[in-house]
């Protein structure tokens, strides 16, 4: 048989980058190439309150890792327990009582008295600014 005849003819592969879902075109994106994946961390203010309780200490990455993983932590404990206490009481809002009681019942005695007293302190300011939840509405 002649070269050639009865093969089927060889198709040219053509070199397709693969992409990620994260991945967009970037003209889609204006244009700014390369870019640093977002993650989603509490290491800047981990950070932050270091620097004003002790100014001079400094927090390697393995310590950083392991503060992040317990706020992470805590934060889930508190959500899905202020949760249940929502759904107890047949309500689909999580306020500010559902997210206090929670911590009354998750955090340990004098910690969690801090914890409410700091959280009591950060509603009331929050509530007094112009983007207050309330500062706005009328309270009923």
């Amino acid at each position: 048989m002649p070269k050639g005849e009865g093969e089927k003819p060889q198709k040219k592969e053509k070199k397709v980058s693969k992409k990620s879902k994260d991945d967009g075109d970037e003209e889609s994106k204006g244009g700014r190439g390369n870019r640093k994946r977002q993650s989603n961390s509490y290491s800047s203010y981990i950070y932050k309150v270091l620097k004003q309780v002790h100014p001079d200490t400094g927090i390697s990455k393995k310590a950083m890792q392991i503060m992040d993983n317990f706020i992470n932590d805590i934060f889930d404990r508190i959500a899905t327990e202020a949760g249940k206490l929502a759904r107890y009481n047949k309500r689909h809002t999580i306020t500010s009582r559902e997210v206090q009681t929670a911590v009354r019942l998750i955090l340990p005695g004098e910690l969690a008295k801090h914890a409410v007293s700091e959280g009591t302190k950060a509603v009331t300011k929050y509530n007094s600014s112009e983007g207050g939840a309330l500062s706005g509405r009328k309270k009923e």
